[in-house]
């Protein structure tokens, strides 16, 4: 009976470590423009990571659905969301992501920092809830886009009308084109 005991309390404590969520701070200070705030959450069950920055008007949340190969962003200074495809050959996964936050430094098999630029279309999505229950949670009430990864050639883009978010020191986007909020 002990042993039994034992045992459920062991496996009790490895899927609490393996489901278990994650909760990370990085204040990045001293940067041209003021100070910055971003927090991510990692719910392992789940597959989703959400990404804060709190940059005043300039501040953004996202969530990044790795179950469907997704993330969404959400602007506030531009009073919009952004739905895309995650490019998963540059994206660090949920365990690499926890141990960057952690460590505030790259990790072993995280890929060097990158920057994506996506270009962003101009009719509105009319249906959120076709992204799953996390991106409509994030963009629900908000004009809401979809954007697609620019590659190769087509990197000659008007960086003026450009939005930058980014995860941590590992991953830069810029989200580019016309975005007409509320």
């Amino acid at each position: 009976m002990k042993t039994l005991v034992l045992a459920a309390a062991l496996l009790g404590a490895f899927l609490t470590q393996s489901l278990a969520n994650d909760d990370i701070n990085v204040s990045n200070q001293g940067n041209v423009g003021g100070d910055s705030h971003q927090t991510v959450n990692i719910d392992n069950h789940d597959n989703i990571a959400n990404i804060n920055n709190y940059n005043g008007w300039h501040s953004w949340n996202s969530v990044w659905d790795y179950n469907r190969g997704l993330f969404a962003a959400r602007l506030f200074h531009k009073r919009a969301c952004v739905v895309s495809r995650m490019n998963k050959a540059v994206v660090p996964t949920l365990a690499q992501l926890g141990t960057v936050s952690h460590d505030k430094k790259p990790a072993t098999g995280v890929p060097p920092p990158r920057e994506l630029t996506y270009t962003v279309a101009q009719n509105k999505i009319k249906n959120v809830a076709q992204f799953g229950k996390h991106v409509e949670a994030l963009c629900k009430g908000v004009p809401t886009y979809y954007a697609q990864e620019i590659q190769g050639t087509n990197l000659f883009v008007d960086r003026s009308g450009c939005t930058g978010i980014g995860i941590l020191n590992i991953l830069g986007i810029s989200i580019c084109g016309q975005i007409s909020g509320c």
